[in-house]
C-alpha cells in the first residue's frame, strides 16, 4: 500500500462505525466512510468536539451540521496551500491520500533533467496539478466543471503558483484528448482521476467500467517519444488495483516498455496505528 504519511496539517485521528474523525488544520470534521465497517469504541474526545459533521441520509446523500466552522480555511503540504470548504456530498475540496502520488511523481519530474509536459485529466481542485507545477512541469489542467477549475486557480494563487506554466481547460476530458490527438500535441506524463459515474458539460454520460479502457487507449496516443510516467487513480468500489495494472500494461507497455505497479492508497490512523484504505492507484514509469 502507498501511504500518505507526510502531512502535518491533516490527520485521520480515529475511525469507527462508518465514520472517520479528521483534523484539517485547526478544525475537526466527522465524515462517513464506506470502508469503515468496524465497530471500535470512539474514545477520542474529538468525537464530541467536532467542528463539522456530515450526516449520511438513508435515502442517499446527506447534509452538514456545523459547530463553529468557518466558510473557508486553508491547510498546507510541502509548500502548497489548499483552500478548503465543506460542500456537496461530504467533500472539502481535497483528497489528502493523493499526497502519496504527489510525492512520487514530483520526484520524477524534479530528477528528469529535461522539460516535462503533464496532462491532468478530471483534475478537480488541482492537487496533482500544483504538485507537478511546483516540481517544475508545464501542466494542462482539464475538468468539466467550471467551478472546480476556478477553485484550482484559487489554490494556485494561494500556493504562489499563479505565474506557473499551467493551462486551465474547462472541457469534457475525452473530447479534449481527441482534439489534442488531432492537433498533434504530446505529453511526457498523464494523470487521470476519473469518477465512477458522471456527466460532462453537455450531459455526456461517463461510466468508468465502460469508458476507462477506451480513454487509456486514447491517451497512449498522446504520449511523447520519451514519456516519464502515467498515473490512474480510482475510487470505484470493486475495481481492484490489478485492473489498473492490466489497463496500463496492455496499452502503454507494448509501445514504451517500462514497469507497472498498482496498489491501494491509504492514510495512517493515529489512534489505532493502522492504515485506512482510500482507493487505488496504478503507476507506469519508464
Amino acid at each position: 500500500m502507498w501511504i500518505a504519511d507526510g502531512w502535518k496539517d491533516y490527520e485521520v485521528i480515529d475511525c469507527s462505525k462508518g465514520e472517520k474523525l479528521e483534523r484539517w488544520g485547526s478544525y475537526l470534521l466527522v465524515r462517513p466512510d464506506p470502508q469503515v465497517i468496524w465497530d471500535t469504541p470512539k474514545k477520542h474526545r474529538g468525537w464530541k468536539r467536532m467542528n463539522g459533521h456530515y450526516h449520511r441520509s438513508a435515502k442517499g446523500g446527506g447534509e452538514w451540521e456545523f459547530f463553529d466552522l468557518p466558510e473557508q480555511w486553508t491547510i498546507g503540504y510541502h509548500g502548497l496551500t489548499f483552500n478548503l470548504k465543506p460542500f456537496s456530498f461530504k467533500h472539502t475540496g481535497l483528497f489528502p491520500e493523493q499526497a502519496a502520488n504527489w510525492d512520487w511523481f514530483g520526484e520524477k519530474i524534479r530528477t528528469a533533467g529535461r522539460p516535462v509536459k503533464v496532462l491532468n485529466l478530471f483534475a478537480y481542485t488541482g492537487g496533482a496539478t500544483l504538485a507537478a507545477a511546483q516540481a517544475g512541469a508545464a501542466v494542462t489542467h482539464v475538468d468539466a466543471s467550471k467551478g472546480m477549475v476556478g477553485w484550482a486557480k484559487e489554490n494556485a494563487r494561494s500556493s504562489g503558483l499563479d505565474g506557473a506554466p499551467i493551462r486551465w481547460i474547462v472541457d469534457d476530458c475525452v473530447k479534449f484528448v481527441e482534439r489534442e490527438i488531432r492537433r498533434g500535441n504530446h505529453y511526457d506524463a498523464i494523470i487521470m482521476d476519473p469518477p465512477s459515474y458522471g456527466r460532462g458539460p453537455k450531459g455526456e454520460i461517463w461510466k468508468i467500467e465502460d469508458a476507462i479502457h477506451p480513454l487509456v487507449r486514447l491517451c497512449a496516443g498522446l504520449l511523447s517519444d520519451q514519456p516519464l510516467f502515467f498515473l490512474i487513480n480510482s475510487y470505484t468500489t470493486g475495481l481492484a488495483p490489478a485492473v489498473l495494472s492490466y489497463l496500463i500494461g496492455t496499452e502503454i507497455c507494448p509501445a514504451y516498455g517500462g514497469t507497472v505497479r498498482s496498489e491501494e492508497i491509504g492514510l495512517p490512523v493515529t489512534e489505532s496505528g493502522l492504515v485506512l484504505p482510500c482507493g487505488a492507484s496504478g503507476r507506469w514509469e519508464a
